[in-house]
């Protein structure tokens, strides 16, 4: 998404549509190009509701390959022309919306709608079109579930984001819960009415949502009705258009592993589940299975598409094909079928007129796939994406690559820390200011294509939201006495970073300084712990509380996530969390590692590293023995650190941690950077 400053700067090089248009009759003409100028727009379009740069133009590849260099320019031209245009200012919520769907509900003798925030891959980043949560509510969160009844309605989030939604949403027209004390179907069930019926979009929920929505309205004597279009599609009537991001391979440099070798490894559980046929409705999981990368939405590199793979180790990709550009169309060969996204549904009706057995995933798959077999011969199996476990254990290539990326991430990290410890104390940084600056030290990376997630960058109370997003209006400047939390990440070809730290700026106080080394205590007890083999993260999660449930406090999110390569800045199906997992930690796993504290209204803390999970040799053991491995480089505010809370195993790890992180990162810096991080990471 484009920059005040950047808009600014696309508006004074603007020519008119009608000159442009004209120009480009011209060069179609002259290069004998048989789209016409709405293919065209329809192509500029679609990439301007992508994540693809505006300075990228691999897009122009759908127009024409090669593209000759005369009608660069005036693509260019065209696509800033049609962005420009497109950008309208309008309210984050308008009563009338809501009475636009009310009205539709009544129409369709509907006496509620659900409204989840998803789209049909349940993606984590949606594209522009599918932010129908935002769109019809104001909150703009990456977890929520709106519940629109003919006289009430309500929305619902978790922990993360309990202050940002009581900001963005006008309470006089929903009333807002916490999903932990609040669930939206518990909400529903109180407020259903004999024989209501409620609409919903199968699309947009899973196959184990629809079921726990069905049982909930039954119990009531309600209905669940399936809609076959969208309520929020047909009354939002400048709904952009569907992102149209080129896909591109990914070289095996830096996956490490060939598709056909993949296709072997999912065919083999196939076989041995006697499986005919595998539904993969993740774009996540197809790019990592086809080797491919996208840019339909922002921080993560997707390839928005469903694939059917069977057990003979031939896939059909289900994608707009001017996606494909022919070095990607190569890359797949045959083994791969390019299908139009608009058949999936015909190739599922042949699917289920046949008698194969077929595996889903319940907790991914839209519930509408489903649907379409049952009453049919075809044998469905609930089972987990084939995928998952083998994305989430990363081969000896992605490790390397990525540790790679984490060292260079690293350096420009510290570069950072120096230029905001020179100009942090002059009362001259705002939140926008430090984040932006961060992001330019890592673009000067040849491997950087884009940040990870949008950077938090919170001083003072703003830190206290848990995923706070800076914008201008809440804009802050960094004063004296703050603690200034910085959540960010970069997405490289070799790596996917993730790194969390807490600078103050001045003296803090004695108060912050406690939690701040309680915080970094149970970063370090996660760290350096040991455990055996079968050990998942929920019996690990403790480990990062404890110290602070010693004096009666905790957080309310997660104290880590699964991180993928090149892909999800937030991976399954492993994570650190009190929520119950099975999913046992194994070598290779990718995890962060960032416990917090935050005082609403005051300040944040939270420290963040990447781990791997690796083999631990422990001398005389009785089981096979795991740990973790750090691989994020950057020191901890030593200012920050009251030593007398710390253990000398405490104090012994971060000294190692440190001299580590100045071994590795000194040849990188220059001297002004390099005597800074001397200084930074001395020992305690």
């Amino acid at each position: 998404m484009l920059g005040e400053e950047q808009t600014y700067a696309l508006k004074k090089e603007k020519r008119s549509s009608d000159e442009l248009s004209d120009e480009l009759i011209k060069l179609l003409k002259s290069y004998n190009i048989s789209k016409s100028l709405s293919d065209i727009f329809s192509i500029v379009d679609g990439v301007n509701a992508s994540a693809l740069p505006q300075t990228d133009n691999c897009w122009m590849s759908m127009v024409l390959h090669p593209i000759p260099s005369e009608l660069e320019p005036t693509l260019c031209a065209i696509r800033k022309d049609r962005f420009l245009s497109s950008i309208k200012k309008q309210p984050a919520f308008s009563k009338e919306r809501l009475g636009s769907l009310r009205k539709t509900m009544d129409e369709k003798n509907l006496q509620g709608y659900l409204i989840p925030r998803a789209d049909e891959y349940q993606s984590e980043y949606l594209p522009k079109s599918s932010q129908r949560l935002a769109w019809l509510t104001g909150f703009d969160g990456s977890a929520g579930f709106a519940i629109v009844l003919k006289q009430r309605a309500a929305i619902f989030t978790d922990g993360r984001y309990t202050l940002q939604i009581r900001d963005q949403v006008d309470k006089k027209y929903f009333e807002i819960y916490n999903t932990a004390e609040m669930p939206p179907l518990d909400w529903l069930e109180s407020n259903l009415g004999k024989n209501d019926r409620i609409g919903f979009d199968p699309w947009l929920h899973t196959c184990d949502e629809v079921i726990k929505i069905s049982t909930v309205l039954k119990s009531k004597n309600a209905e669940a009705i399936k809609l076959s279009k969208n309520l929020i599609d047909e009354i939002w009537l400048d709904r952009p258009p569907v992102p149209l991001g080129p896909i591109t391979p990914h070289p095996e440099i830096y996956a490490g592993e060939s598709v056909a070798s993949k296709f072997d490894t999912i065919n083999a559980g196939m076989m041995k589940n006697e499986e005919d046929v595998v539904i993969i409705s993740s774009p996540e999981s197809i790019a990592w299975l086809l080797n491919i990368r996208g840019s339909d939405v922002a921080r993560t590199p997707l390839p928005l598409s469903f694939l059917i793979l069977n057990k003979e180790g031939r896939a059909k990709l289900f994608v707009d094909q001017r996606k494909i550009i022919d070095e990607t169309r190569n890359h797949l060969g045959n083994a791969v079928s390019l299908v139009p996204i608009n058949e999936f549904n015909s190739e599922l009706n042949i699917l289920a007129r046949g008698s194969k057995k077929i595996r889903l995933d319940p907790k991914t798959c839209p519930a509408w796939v489903a649907e379409v077999f049952n009453s049919t011969s075809s044998s469905i199996v609930h089972g987990s994406d084939p995928t998952l476990i083998a994305k989430a254990t990363k081969n000896k290539v992605e490790l390397a690559g990525t540790r790679a990326a984490h060292i260079r991430d690293g350096a420009a990290f510290v570069r950072f820390l120096n230029w905001f410890s020179r100009n942090s104390k002059q009362g001259q940084l705002d939140e926008i200011i430090a984040a932006t600056k961060l992001q330019k030290f890592r673009e000067k990376d040849p491997l950087f294509k884009d940040l990870s997630f949008d950077t938090i960058s919170g001083s003072g109370p703003n830190g206290a939201i848990v995923h706070y997003r800076v914008t201008e209006e809440s804009n802050r400047t960094i004063e004296l006495g703050d603690l200034y939390l910085v959540d960010s990440g970069a997405q490289y070809l070799d790596g996917t970073t993730d790194i969390t730290r807490t600078i103050a700026v001045g003296d803090p106080g004695d108060e912050a300084k406690n939690y701040f080394t309680r915080v970094l205590k149970g970063h370090i007890a996660i760290a350096s712990s040991k455990f055996p083999v079968g050990t998942n993260g929920s019996q690990l999660d403790v480990l990062a509380r404890a110290p602070l449930w010693a004096i009666g406090a905790d957080y309310d999110h997660g104290t880590g996530h699964g991180v993928g390569s090149y892909l999800g800045v937030h991976e399954g199906p492993q994570r650190i969390s009190k929520l119950p997992n099975s999913v046992s930690l194994e070598p290779g796993m990718i995890l962060s590692n960032e416990p917090g504290y935050y005082k609403s209204g005051a300040y944040g803390i939270r420290l963040e590293n990447l781990l791997v999970v690796q083999s631990e040799i422990v001398p005389n053991s009785e089981r096979a023995m795991l740990s973790f491995e750090t691989i994020t480089l950057a020191p901890f505010d030593r200012s920050m650190i009251l030593k007398e809370l710390l253990e000398n195993h405490e104090k012994n790890w971060l000294n190692n941690y440190h001299a580590w992180v100045r071994k590795e990162l000194l040849p990188l810096l220059n001297t002004h950077d390099g005597a800074w991080l001397t200084d930074a990471t001395e020992p305690l």
